[in-house]
C-alpha cells in the first residue's frame, strides 16, 4: 500500500508545477500549491480547487514559509526569457533567496527536496550534447544571467545544504519542454510559433533559424521528475528532456503544417547570449531513472495546438 505524502510544490500554478500537482493528487497525496501568481496562472489549477487533498497558498518564496511536508518540489521562478528579464533582480532573488528559504523548510521538517534547475546553466555550450559534468559557458553579466546565474547559484545552495545539514536533495536540469498549461504570452519558441500561426501572423524566427533545440513533451518530463523524486540511488544533477534535435526553422515549418497556416516566416536579429545548440546527454537519466521520452515532436504538437486554440478563444487574443 502506498503511503500518502504531504507535498509542497512551489510555482504550482505554473506550467510544469500544475502538471506536478495533478500527478501527486492522482497518487492520493496531499498537495500544498505555493505560488505568487507572478507568472503562474489560476486557470492552471482551477480544476483542483475543490479537491479535498489540494490547498492553494498565494505566497512569494523570497519570504519564509512554514509547513509540515514530506517532499518539497521547488519550481517557482519565471522560466521564459521575456518574463525573467522583465524583472531581473526579482528573478535572481527567487532563485537564490527563494531556494534558500525552501531548503531551510526542508531542513527543519526532514523533507526530501527537489530543485528545478535548467539547461541554461550550460549557457551557450562549447560541448555538445551537454552532459551533467560540463560546467557551462555562461556570461555572468549578460541580460540572461539573472536566470542562468541564479539557477547556478541555487544548485550551489542545494548541495551545500546537503553537505552541511544533511538535507536529502535532488536536482533536475530541465531542457526545452512544451505542452498544455503553457502561458500563451510567455515568449517561448513553441508557444510563440503556435499562437502566431493560429492568428495568421508572421512567425518570428531569430537569426536564420539554424540554432538547434530539443523539445520534450510535458508528460515525458513529468515522468522523469516523479522518478527522480522517488528513487534513492542518485541525487543529481540530472538532465531531463528529449535528445532529438531540431533546427528552430524545422519547428516553424512543422507548426505551419499542423496549423494549416499561411503565415510567413519573418527573420529578426539573434537575441544577446542566445545559445546556438542545446541538447541533453540523457545517459544518467537512462541509467538511474530508466528515462526515455516516448512522445515525438509531431505527436506532442498535435496534443498542444488544441490547447492554444482554446486559450485564444478564452482570452480573446
Amino acid at each position: 500500500m502506498t503511503v500518502q505524502k504531504r507535498v509542497l510544490i512551489t510555482g504550482g500554478a505554473g506550467f510544469l508545477g500544475s502538471h506536478l500537482v495533478k500527478r501527486h493528487l492522482d497518487l492520493g497525496n496531499q498537495v500544498i500549491c505555493l505560488d505568487n501568481l507572478q507568472t503562474g496562472r489560476k486557470t492552471n489549477i482551477e480544476s483542483f480547487l475543490d479537491h479535498p487533498g489540494f490547498e492553494f497558498v498565494r505566497h512569494d518564496i523570497t519570504q519564509p514559509y512554514f509547513a509540515e511536508v514530506d517532499l518539497v518540489l521547488n519550481f517557482a521562478c519565471p522560466a521564459s526569457p521575456p518574463r525573467y528579464q522583465s524583472n531581473p533582480i526579482k528573478t535572481f532573488k527567487t532563485s537564490v533567496l527563494g531556494t534558500m528559504n525552501m531548503l531551510g523548510l526542508a531542513k527543519r521538517v526532514g523533507a526530501r527536496f527537489v530543485q528545478a534547475s535548467t539547461s541554461e546553466v550550460y549557457g551557450d555550450p562549447l560541448t555538445h550534447p551537454q552532459p551533467e559534468s560540463y560546467w557551462g559557458n555562461v556570461n555572468p553579466i549578460g541580460v540572461r544571467s539573472c536566470y542562468d546565474e541564479g539557477k547556478r547559484a541555487a544548485e550551489t545552495l542545494v548541495y551545500d545544504y546537503e553537505r552541511t545539514h544533511g538535507v536529502d536533495v535532488r536536482v533536475v536540469r530541465i531542457f526545452n519542454t512544451y505542452g498544455p498549461h503553457m502561458d500563451p504570452f510567455d515568449g517561448r519558441v513553441v508557444s510563440n510559433f503556435i499562437i502566431q500561426a493560429l492568428k495568421g501572423k508572421p512567425l518570428s524566427v531569430y537569426g536564420q533559424g539554424e540554432q538547434t533545440r530539443s523539445f520534450c513533451y510535458c508528460d515525458d518530463l513529468i515522468d522523469g521528475i516523479m522518478a527522480l523524486a522517488e528513487q534513492n540511488d542518485y541525487k543529481g544533477p540530472i538532465n531531463l528532456g528529449n535528445q532529438v534535435e531540431f533546427r528552430v526553422m524545422d519547428l516553424a515549418k512543422e507548426v505551419l503544417k499542423q496549423t494549416q497556416s499561411n503565415s510567413e516566416i519573418r527573420f529578426h536579429p539573434l537575441p544577446s547570449d542566445d545559445p546556438q545548440v542545446r541538447r541533453p546527454d540523457l545517459s544518467l537519466a537512462e541509467k538511474y531513472l530508466h528515462f526515455k521520452p516516448k512522445i515525438p515532436l509531431k505527436e506532442g504538437l498535435e496534443k498542444t495546438i488544441p490547447y492554444f486554440k482554446k486559450e485564444i478563444d478564452r482570452l480573446h487574443i
